[in-house]
């Protein structure tokens, strides 16, 4: 077997899966015998792990022989390939995929060059050179123009430089099979709210014309909004399901569309979103 493929068992699973994936993408095929799919999967994987030369290292697992670990990462149908990374289970695809979609979905974890500059543009932005970090990752990005992170780090970084149109532009560019990604739709949904407080007041004259008139529908809008960016979003959503609850028609469905919004820039998961969830949906109810 050549030396980046491995027969895995749930002895060795964690030495040769879950520790060397902290240095390098290990890539997890679960497989069986009578699978033909599998047969089919299988001469690309390893064509591709022989042309990375490296980069990844491919696991294989007979469910027949290890139904025990196939049912402990719910594996239902085969082949399913699972990817690691620093010790836990990243991105996984079902069926034998085409060749140029598993190079797809291996791309866009196994690091590449651009990836070290980007390491640096980010470190340069947190130094506060936020200029000089937008301009090394555009060179990283025309340099490597499939790396797709090159191009989400470029719209996270004109986000934040307040380039809101060149940073929607930026998003618009990533492949449609990163446009649903968590991270993706956070951004988007943060670049809304940025938009929705160019030239609003300040937080404290929000809260001032709130104290006035609580029913300052477009105040409570706002100020919900100030408190997205400066991530108190337990007290934006307090503010905006209030205001659902009040005036549920403001600004066509704003409300409830600006709290879907928070969802997603909190990943869609949590306690807080799974009490707000419930609040929202007995409002609606």
């Amino acid at each position: 077997m050549a030396e980046n493929i491995h027969t895995v068992t749930a002895a060795n699973f964690r030495d040769i899966v879950l520790t060397p994936s902290r240095s390098v993408p290990v890539l997890v095929d679960f497989w069986a015998d009578w699978c033909q799919p599998c047969r089919v999967l299988m001469p690309i994987l390893a064509k591709l792990v022989d042309e990375y030369g490296g980069k990844f290292v491919l696991a294989k697992v007979d469910t027949e022989q290890e139904r025990d670990l196939a049912a402990h990462f719910g594996v239902r149908s085969l082949p399913t390939v699972k990817l690691f990374r620093n010790g836990q289970m990243v991105d996984e695809f079902l069926g034998a995929l085409p060749e140029a979609e598993i190079r797809a979905f291996l791309d866009r974890h196994i690091p590449r060059e651009s990836d070290a500059v980007l390491a640096k543009a980010l470190q340069r932005a947190q130094q506060g050179d936020l200029r000089g970090a937008i301009t090394m990752v555009r060179q990283a990005q025309a340099a490597d123009p499939g790396n797709h992170r090159a191009l989400f780090a470029l719209a996270r970084l004109q986000t934040v430089a307040g380039q809101l149109e060149a940073a929607e532009q930026a998003l618009a560019q990533l492949p449609a099979g990163e446009q649903s990604k968590p991270e993706v739709t956070a951004l988007r949904a943060q670049i809304g709210f940025e938009r929705r407080l160019q030239g609003a007041p300040s937080a404290e004259q929000l809260s001032a014309r709130l104290h006035t008139d609580p029913t300052d529908s477009e105040a409570q809008y706002q100020l919900a909004a100030r408190k997205v960016l400066a991530k108190d979003y337990e007290g934006a959503l307090d503010l905006l399901m209030t205001l659902m609850q009040r005036d549920r028609d403001y600004g066509g469905d704003a409300p409830r569309k600006a709290i879907l919004e928070v969802f997603a820039i909190l990943g869609g998961a949590g306690d807080l979103v799974k009490r707000y969830r419930t609040r929202m949906f007995n409002l609606l109810h």
